[in-house]
């Protein structure tokens, strides 16, 4: 299994957006995906149209993972092409839900290893903040994609991340790499777009990693998809979004979807 968390410090950044449809369009490609939500805002939980416990209370969740209440087995809903193991509102307390502070870090991982299923590909999408999540997401995951809008306090995130993935590789994964950056929500005929866009060009150099190439358009199909419940391809396989995220599977993982 490939195991990559989407992360960014700053919200609103596009990484629930950004899981769904690497997951989506992975499944198109005859990939087996499973996504993990322990943001607790639960977005892409709602996006993916799967079920959280402020909807049906006995739904197993990571709250319950976490805690080794439940297993990840039993937490996994299937959604369209893809599975999930949605997030809970609830994971917001989870400090103090663990009360063995060293082996906190870890649960996550736990959980992933001792899962009886089986995918080609498992994404993390990681809450707007740092801390307990972001680390567990960060200790189980091999690679990191960090997503950003093309402004100033995207840029500062970047930076913000980029910390937490160097105590993550010091302390407990040396081998977890940064994949890229991917610049969502983009706009490329203003002049500020571009000039931001140099500062994250020098900021993937400086963290030894790359600016992806392909850029994700504005588009309001994205908006629209979300409102329906539906992912970008199922929803506007022609969208500029869509057509983008099919150039970012193939520039990052080399598969082609159709």
């Amino acid at each position: 299994m490939k195991i990559y968390a989407i992360a960014n410090q700053k919200g609103g950044v596009g990484k629930s957006t950004t899981v769904q449809a690497l997951a989506a369009g992975l499944a198109r490609a005859g990939k087996s995906v499973l996504m993990i939500d322990i943001d607790p805002q639960s977005n892409l939980t709602t996006i993916s149209k799967a079920v959280s416990d402020a909807e049906d209370k006995s739904t197993v969740t990571m709250l319950e993972v976490l805690t080794e209440e439940r297993t990840m087995d039993e937490a996994i809903q299937h959604v369209g092409a893809c599975d999930i193991v949605p997030s809970s509102m609830f994971l917001a307390s989870i400090d103090g839900r663990l009360t063995n502070s060293l082996a906190r870090p870890f649960r996550l991982q736990k959980a992933i290893s001792e899962m009886k299923h089986q995918y080609d590909f498992i994404f993390i999408d990681t809450p707007p903040a740092l801390g307990t999540l972001t680390n567990n997401a960060l200790i189980a995951a091999e690679s990191v994609v960090i997503t950003a809008q093309a402004d100033i306090l995207s840029l500062q995130g970047v930076s913000q991340i980029y910390e937490t993935i160097k105590a993550a590789r010091e302390h407990a994964n040396p081998s977890l790499r940064i994949e890229g950056i991917c610049l969502t929500r983009y706009n490329d005929r203003t002049r500020l777009t571009k000039e931001v866009s140099g500062l994250f060009e020098t900021a993937a150099r400086e963290m030894g990693t790359k600016l992806f190439a392909t850029r994700i358009r504005e588009g309001i199909a994205v908006k629209e998809a979300q409102a329906a419940r539906e992912d970008l391809f199922t929803y506007d396989a022609k969208s500029n979004p869509a057509m983008d995220y099919r150039s970012l599977i193939e520039e990052i993982f080399g598969i082609k979807v159709k």
